[in-house]
């Protein structure tokens, strides 16, 4: 029987997830603060749900460097993989011809598979000349500064005071607690960057919809959605000790979502990783 990879990586992310609210998200976080995983021969960063699998296995095993290479990579750079170490698994889409298609036929014809590859740690490989994280982040600036930017480049209509942190769709707007509500000035920036990542999804901007295909679920699948985006900003720009809060609430949406559709995760992260390049894209490395 073949391996339905889809299921597996669901499976990873379901079992992260039951551990609870405050566990999960303090491992995403934990790891975000570390940067995002790069190849170490390519210096091209990962992305989608290979980002979660790899953080998850970095926080698994207690990795330091979240440099990572496929075994024939690793003896191409002149280094050795130890023996007994396993590799982690990720994924890629290959697109695969239909069975009975005619050889001429168009794209329409094909369907993507979704396929595994195994990578390691730098901390798995012998012989490795280290690769510093920060070969790849992005330019030398407080993180404070760097949000700043961000959610200033943005042209978010950001307003400050009440209870709770939200993002209306309807007028358009962020709305946020004083900032010395906050536990510390890392939580109030990463849970503005989690509105900023539902404020990517309006319809004059990315039009994120998901309501005919999760329903009831749809509103707390934008809530995970805007949950991995944030993680991946915060990823990016390297804040220390970055919480979401209050979004425990949402973990048996998310649960059932991903329980009942073994493609959700990666539809997740695909929405994620769009909203993070649109927010550095049109933002961050926008023309003044």
């Amino acid at each position: 029987m073949a391996t339905d990879v889809r299921q597996i990586v669901t499976d990873k992310i379901i079992s992260l997830l039951e551990k609870g609210g405050n566990v999960y998200r303090e491992e995403w976080m934990k790891s975000a603060q570390g940067g995002f995983p790069f190849n170490a021969k390519t210096n091209i960063k990962y992305n989608g749900v290979n980002i979660l699998l790899l953080w998850n296995a970095s926080l698994e095993n207690n990795y330091q460097s979240n440099a990572w290479l496929t075994y024939k990579q690793a003896a191409e750079m002149g280094a050795q993989v130890r023996k007994g170490e396993k590799g982690t698994m990720c994924v890629y889409f290959e697109m695969v011809k239909k069975k009975g298609m005619a050889e001429d036929t168009g794209e329409a014809g094909f369907y993507p598979m979704c396929k595994s590859f195994y990578v390691f740690n730098a901390d798995q490989i012998d012989g490795l000349a280290l690769v510093k994280a920060d070969a790849i982040a992005t330019p030398e600036f407080s993180p404070n500064e760097q949000a700043e930017q961000i959610l200033g480049a943005s042209a978010a209509v950001i307003k400050h005071g009440g209870e709770s942190a939200f993002y209306s769709p309807s007028h358009d707007m962020i709305t946020l607690p004083a900032k010395n509500r906050f536990f510390n000035e890392s939580s109030y920036y990463a849970t503005a960057l989690h509105e900023l990542t539902h404020w990517t999804g309006h319809e004059s901007r990315l039009n994120r919809n998901f309501g005919k295909r999760f329903g009831s679920e749809s509103y707390a699948f934008e809530e995970l959605v805007a949950e991995l985006g944030a993680a991946f900003v915060v990823g990016a720009i390297g804040f220390i000790d970055a919480t979401i809060e209050n979004h425990a609430a949402y973990l048996e949406s998310w649960l059932k979502v991903l329980k009942n559709d073994k493609t959700a995760i990666f539809t997740a992260c695909k929405q994620a990783s769009l909203a993070y390049e649109f927010i550095f894209n049109n933002t961050v490395n926008s023309p003044a």
